[in-house]
This record gives structure tokens, C-alpha cells and sequence, in this order.
């Protein structure tokens, strides 16, 4: 997502990613158009990859809101370059909905954004328009959402604001409530500082660290008899 509501720097747009994303040890219709959204917002996404590359769309101007970063989500779409063809996508706590447009972007079957902050819905919701994309906006907040009635995903992206305890209960929502396909991938952002337990079934995959920021991306595996 994107909503930062952390402690940042005034110049918080100065993202630092590391030189290396680590392993750990071992361990709608989806026609493309030409047009440009009626809303106007105060900065610009910019795709990075896949058949909307290099489109840029304005976002508003919202306390605490911004895409994240070009480097990173290069590094975690990297990761998941062979897993996104014709997947269902979540994005929790979307804000520009940068992750999930990408992913819809990079050939992803669909993607469910849910946003509670309505100036932010309603630019998003144009944006996924102007794209052509098939995305759907949920203007809910997070917790009710994840309490109604499941439908599994095979991506989940989870960025949420930080330091607000919110990614420990989401993570164990998803889990606990069928909200994941049986090999989900989870793309979990927090504030670098944060430890927390991830749910027993989830395998961390790769990590990346960029300024306050630690992304950390998870395979869930079932145990089988």
C-alpha cells in the first residue's frame, strides 16, 4: 500500500533500498485504453513492468500517502515473476493500489483493492478505468473486510500503516479465515523495527529492506500427511 502514517523524515521520499535483496538461510475487461482519468491528484504512479510499463497515473494528495517505491517493487515483482500469470491478487490497505495495478500490469487475472479513504477510492477506482484493468475497489476498512465471507487469493499484498499494530492481525485474519490459496504468496510491509511471529505455515521467501521499511515475502506451505 502505500500509506505511510510512520515517523518518517520530513524528505521521507528518500527511499534507500538495500544493495541486495537476501534469502534467508535455508532454510472489467482487460482492454488497454488511451485515456486519462477526469481526477486530478497532486503526484504521479508509474507503472514499471508488463503491458501498462511506463503509464503513469496521478494520485491524490492524502496525508501520509505514497507509492511504494520503484526499486522495491522491481525487487518483489522480480521475486515473483513466474507467479503472477492469471493469479487472483489482494491488495490490503491499497492506497495507490501500486502493487496491485502492477500485478494486473505483469499479467495477473485479477485484483481485489481495498481502501477505506474515499478521495483515495475514488482516484484508484479511476485509475483501474483508465486501464482498461480488471480490478475492483472494496471501500472498507481492512478489519471489517477480512471478517466477511472468504474468497481465496493466491497473491497477497499487505502494507499497512505503521506502527499501528495492524500486519500481526491481518496476517493471523488471513490465515485463520480461507482467505489463501494453499501456496499463497504474502508480500508483508512493516517498519524495520517491528518483530513480529508470522503464521506457522508461512516460509519466508525473500526479504528487502528500503529506509523504514522491512518487506518480507512468504510462500505459505500446508503441512501434508
Amino acid at each position: 500500500m502505500n500509506r505511510r502514517r510512520s515517523r518518517r523524515a520530513a524528505n521521507g521520499a528518500r527511499h534507500r533500498a538495500d544493495d541486495s535483496a537476501r534469502s534467508p538461510a535455508k532454510g472489467s475487461d482487460s482492454r488497454r485504453t488511451g485515456q486519462q482519468p477526469a481526477h486530478r491528484g497532486s503526484g504521479q504512479l508509474r507503472l514499471i513492468g508488463g503491458e501498462f510499463r511506463r503509464r503513469k497515473l496521478p494520485i491524490p494528495d492524502s496525508p501520509g500517502l505514497r507509492p511504494t517505491p520503484d526499486r522495491v517493487r522491481e525487487t518483489l515483482f522480480n521475486w515473483l515473476a513466474f507467479d503472477i500469470g492469471g493469479r487472483r491478487v489482494l491488495d490490503l490497505y491499497a492506497g495507490t493500489g501500486a502493487l496491485g495495478l502492477e500485478a494486473l500490469s505483469r499479467g495477473a487475472a485479477m485484483a481485489a483493492f481495498v481502501e477505506s479513504v474515499a478521495d483515495v477510492a475514488t482516484m484508484l477506482e479511476a485509475n483501474i478505468e483508465t486501464l482498461g484493468a480488471a480490478g475492483h475497489v472494496h471501500r472498507i476498512d481492512v478489519e471489517r473486510f477480512l471478517t466477511g465471507a472468504p474468497s481465496p487469493f493466491d497473491i497477497v499484498f499487505l502494507d499497512p500503516p505503521f506502527r499501528q499494530g495492524l500486519a500481526a492481525l491481518a496476517c493471523q485474519r488471513l490465515e485463520s479465515q480461507g482467505w489463501l490459496a494453499p501456496e499463497a504468496m504474502i508480500y508483508v510491509e512493516t517498519e524495520h523495527e517491528l518483530d513480529w511471529q508470522p503464521p506457522a505455515h508461512w516460509q519466508l521467501h525473500r526479504e528487502i529492506v528500503a529506509g523504514d521499511s522491512h518487506g518480507r515475502l512468504f510462500r505459505r506451505q500446508l503441512a501434508t500427511d
